[in-house]
């Protein structure tokens, strides 16, 4: 059998072959990786010369190629382009692959070449960047369990594989619980559902060949269009209460006992390295520091929010009261009348505004931004391979060169993960030449021809892009500080901060034009549109830290707690309102459980906040939203540095001092006024 991953791969860019790699090529692919893999750690690790920077750091950095290139089309396909058999060998792969690094990062030989290299590291004449990614990977080998011995090395690798089945289980059963449920509609079940979203649901029926003229998913971008716009009480609490059971229904797919046991091997995996919980493990290498400081910023934030949210609570309820009804608000009650009060408060429907805001236009505004602030084209190929007929392909270009590749992946379908995100099928890196990134976006935006986004929508497309910016944009040696190699807690800075861009006048008159005409926004509909922007803060700041208090939480309890008492106890204790659930609870909670890469770090999309608030003010007070300087330092310490320094200094140098909470609180509206 001819297999892609064995070949030279000739498309523009050397870029994955995407239209002729098949499910049957991973496994002998794997195969082929591990044993090469583990061939080439046998070296390091046997290398009978004295250990120094070269035959220890960089040769790890080289090592693993193919299992490198394999890796990242197989993530990327089981996240975006899923079926049966990749599912079977994404959980046949999960232990193997853990056991295969773990035995490297165990590895008792190679960690004790790679620590003398450490200890006399002072005295290599390192550059900056050289020194930053061998103290990087001695900490790597130190958190895996490098410096345990016997019986304890043996459990902490076991509790790796283990909880590597764990979490490829629990994302599948959420996909599998969101792909089983679908709501046939009829037209006058569709009453108050504006055009656009009414499109988007007969586009879904027509996908999904329904007996019926709309079809709503449990995709949140089907979801809450339906929630917020549909007259019909009893189908929104039909929908709510299938969305937010996702991993927690009487069915094979339940999550709650994969929830127990990830906690308690996790508590275990921090005990064995000698941390009082997992939160503290995980925050020691994070900006945060601590589960402490992460808490204090959250706490800080949950008054003002629960104030609004109450605040918000009772306009509804006495919206709902003037309307003659005199039922209690409900969860499936809020977003609705929500709408109702922001219409009548700013005279403002965000129906109006979505024909002004399709999706090809809101791509070449984030285009356009990057072009403003980095100097950076986007040039459309159309001969690269792809593994859907969705995906489009751009060259990215600055100063006159190619400096990476953009794949954009937008529209929500069935096995593909909801939500959205940003990945890599290779990172850019300098040790082998110039080695180009090729970056990826996906989102879960209702396929519709017009396809129209929401503001929130919007939002989201240059959030990701902000990631995706982060990957291109990179300008570093080693792979391992590449692009979104860096703290979590951190690398929501670049994508957050990225999202103000679409506020900017220039930027909205410029693309935020009617899909029939061709007509900017009027500006009276975009100041309204503006002027509403922190109506509901209260809302959508509650039902965020409820998650990340709740992860918080879970991951600081003793062993063998119940994770559905505990997160009912985290929401007494906070006093969530009862009319508000939280944006991720546990069942479905992707972030915390479907990896490893949020849980005890969901806190982090705050704690980002914190600083892209106070950096766009780093242009605010130029009155410039592009000022070229400004854009130069973003450019250089945050966007394109990766992880080649310490990240407090990284966003001091940006910034010329530390970031202040007050930008957030202001940006999201909760800022008391003054007295």
């Amino acid at each position: 059998m001819t297999n892609p991953f064995f070949e030279d791969w000739t498309a523009p860019y050397g870029a994955p072959p995407l239209d002729r790699i098949k499910p049957e090529h991973f496994g002998p692919a794997y195969d082929r990786a591990l044993a090469e893999h583990t061939a080439e750690i046998a070296g390091i690790a046997g290398d009978p010369a004295p250990p120094d920077f070269d035959n220890v750091v960089l040769a790890l950095e080289k090592s693993g190629r193919l299992l490198t290139r394999l890796e990242g089309v197989f993530y990327n396909l089981t996240s975006s382009a899923t079926n049966e058999v990749l599912q079977a060998i994404e959980m046949e792969m999960a232990p193997r692959l853990s056991a295969h690094f773990s035995a490297i990062s165990m590895h008792p030989l190679l960690f004790a070449r790679l620590d003398e290299v450490y200890r006399k590291r002072d005295t290599l004449g390192l550059d900056g960047e050289s020194l930053r990614v061998l103290e990087r990977y001695h900490l790597d080998f130190v958190r895996s369990g490098a410096q345990l011995k016997g019986e304890a090395r043996d459990r902490l690798a076991a509790i790796a594989q283990r909880l590597a089945v764990l979490g490829t289980q629990f994302s599948q059963n959420v996909l599998g619980d969101e792909e089983d449920w679908t709501l046939s509609l009829t037209e006058a079940q569709m009453a108050g559902i504006p055009t656009s979203a009414r499109d988007a649901a007969a586009s879904k029926a027509q996908a999904l060949k329904l007996d019926a003229p709309f079809a709503i998913t449990l995709s949140r971008s089907s979801v809450e269009p339906f929630l917020q716009y549909a007259d019909d009480r009893a189908l929104r609490e039909q929908l709510y209460r299938a969305w937010v059971s996702r991993g927690d229904n009487d069915n094979a797919r339940n999550n709650i006992a994969v929830i127990e046991e990830m906690l308690a091997l996790r508590a275990e995996r921090a005990t064995l390295l000698g941390y009082e919980s997992f939160a503290a493990f995980k925050l020691a290498d994070s900006m945060a520091g601590t589960p402490a400081k992460a808490r204090a910023l959250l706490e800080e934030v949950w008054a003002p929010a629960r104030l609004r949210a109450l605040e918000e609570r009772d306009d509804l309820q006495a919206l709902i009261a003037r309307e003659g009804s005199n039922f209690p608000l409900a969860p499936w009650d809020w977003r609705y009348y929500a709408e109702k009060l922001r219409q009548e408060k700013y005279d403002f429907d965000e129906a109006q505004v979505k024909p002004y805001f399709q999706l090809s236009n809101l791509i070449a505004a984030a285009f356009f931004t990057g072009e403003k602030l980095f100097g950076l084209s986007f040039q459309e190929r159309r001969d690269m391979p792809v593994y859907h007929p969705d995906v489009r392909v751009w060259e990215v270009v600055k100063d006159s060169t190619v400096i990476g590749l953009f794949y954009g992946d937008y529209f929500a379908r069935p096995g593909k993960q909801s939500g959205a995100w940003m990945s890599s099928f290779r990172d850019q890196q300098k040790l082998d030449g110039d080695i180009l990134p090729i970056i990826i976006n996906n989102s879960n935006f209702s396929k519709s021809d017009p396809c129209l986004l929401s503001f929130d929508e919007a939002a989201t497309l240059f959030h990701e892009m902000g990631h995706a910016l982060h990957g291109l944009l990179s300008q570093v040696r080693f792979p391992r500080l590449s692009g979104t190699n860096v703290a979590r807690d951190f690398v929501e800075l670049p994508s957050q901060l990225f999202e103000h861009w679409l506020e900017e006048p220039e930027v909205l008159t410029r693309f935020a034009r009617h899909h029939e005409t061709g007509e900017p926004t009027p500006k009276p509909l975009l100041d309204k549109l503006l002027a509403a922007r922190n109506y509901g803060q209260g809302f959508a700041t509650v039902e965020f830290l409820a998650s990340a208090l709740i992860d918080m939480d879970f991951h600081t309890l003793p062993p063998g707690s119940d994770p559905m008492q505990a997160q009912a106890d985290t929401l007494a204790r906070i006093g969530m309102p009862v009319e508000i659930g939280p944006r991720h609870a546990a069942p479905h909670f992707t972030h915390v459980f479907g990896g490893d890469g949020y849980s005890a770090g969901y806190y982090a999309y705050l704690w980002s906040e914190v600083l892209d608030a106070d950096g766009f003010k780093a242009f605010q007070e130029k009155k410039d939203a592009f000022d070229p300087a400004t854009a130069q330092r973003l450019y250089q310490f945050i966007y394109s540095a990766g992880g080649t320094r310490d990240f407090a200094q990284a966003y001091r140098d940006f910034r010329g001092r530390d970031p202040h909470v007050e930008a957030l609180l202001e940006g999201r509206g909760l800022l008391a006024p003054a007295a």
